[in-house]
């Protein structure tokens, strides 16, 4: 296989427990050499770096400071930054003037930190703002001119920048108005741009069509027929051209159903966002009761021709520790689904080929 492993480093411990560069420490360890940053480590780091009284969120100066800490760290073990992400609560916002200051104030931000980082992405996840919680007004539209011109600005501003930054929009599986793959490689067509591309996620893929975590069994009612139909359409539609990031995870199936009641349950809640945020799994998990078909869907992307990175995106209750060995334990858990892939790609050479059975492994 000619994809190499990367890791989120959400995927290693939550920021306000655990220190970045001690995650950054564990994701080398255990065999990474590519990381993509989440933005709340980056914060983190910048508040325990600003003089009190601690400003929120911290001010500009703290966080290029924080940004060049993070870069001499991954140098000294050899990691690459891939992204900086996510930039959350964009596209189709109600309040333009709100967007004009995301524009003009906080892109730029942005920007001059991924330059610090040397990475040259930036990870938009489609919005999924809430109403407002007054007057219950929405705050986003859904207006496919709106979407494509929001972004359309981003790519703009990406260009414009030195050297050069790429936008990779995502369409999350709870998103308000975008919430598959289609959608979002849609607007990212009719953008046309150079430097706004795709980001796909096995979870978002499946977690969309296939996963229903309000359901009995876990499933839509035509779940198979949907993913093949879906996954087709990526065969036949998608230019890899316009894909910038390739992430991966798959989640637990639950023993009951998301509803009032349960433990996840968040009233007001999406459902697939309340299950993302608490069961994601490394892939080739079957111990941890994983069941999304996302080795399909890596399967097709390699079938496609994708020789990027592979990066782990997860998203758990175990994230929160308090273990302090919780950075390491999850690198190591990393580490290992990543063999299984590597073992399931090669088995999977011929296209005819089983799946593995991963419940036997250890």
């Amino acid at each position: 296989m000619k994809c190499q492993p990367a890791i989120t480093t959400v995927s290693l411990g939550l920021s306000n427990r655990f220190n970045i560069l001690d995650k950054l420490t564990q994701a080398a360890l255990h065999g990474f050499s590519a990381i993509e940053l989440f933005y709340d480590d980056l914060e983190a780091l910048a508040s325990s770096l600003s003089p009190p009284p601690h400003s929120s969120p911290p001010l500009r100066h703290s966080l290029l400071q924080a940004a060049h800490q993070i870069r001499l760290h991954c140098d000294a073990l050899s990691l690459t930054i891939l992204n900086l992400q996510p930039f959350r609560f964009f596209e189709g916002l109600v309040d333009r003037v709100q967007l004009d200051y995301i524009l003009s104030h906080t892109i730029p931000l942005w920007i001059d930190i991924c330059h610090i980082l040397g990475a040259d992405t930036i990870l938009v996840p489609s919005n999924f703002l809430p109403s407002d919680p007054s007057t219950n007004a929405p705050r986003t539209v859904g207006d496919r001119d709106i979407l494509i011109h929001d972004l359309r600005q981003l790519a703009l501003l990406g260009a414009q920048s030195s050297p050069p930054i790429k936008f990779a929009y995502e369409a999350l599986a709870w998103g308000t108005h975008i919430s598959t793959w289609e959608q979002s490689y849609d607007l990212v067509t009719a953008v046309n741009h150079p430097n706004l591309g795709l980001a796909l996620d096995t979870f978002n893929i499946a977690g969309a069509i296939y996963a229903d975590p309000t359901a009995e069994d876990g499933r839509t009612v035509n779940a198979e027929e949907a993913l093949s139909a879906s996954l087709h359409r990526m065969k036949t539609t998608l230019d890899l051209s316009k894909l910038f990031i390739v992430q991966i995870a798959d989640a637990e199936r639950l023993t009951t159903p998301l509803r009032p009641g349960h433990a996840f349950y968040v009233e007001g809640q999406p459902s697939r966002m309340s299950w993302s945020r608490n069961t994601r799994l490394f892939l080739c998990e079957p111990e941890r009761c994983g069941y999304l078909p996302v080795l399909e869907i890596v399967r097709t992307l390699l079938d496609m021709g994708w020789t990027g990175y592979l990066a782990y995106e997860i998203f758990s209750r175990t994230l929160a520790g308090p273990d302090p060995s919780t950075p390491a334990v999850h690198a190591e858990r990393a580490q290992r689904s990543w063999a299984r892939l590597f073992s399931f790609t090669l088995s999977t050479s011929n296209p005819k080929s089983p799946f593995p059975n991963f419940s036997s492994w250890t």
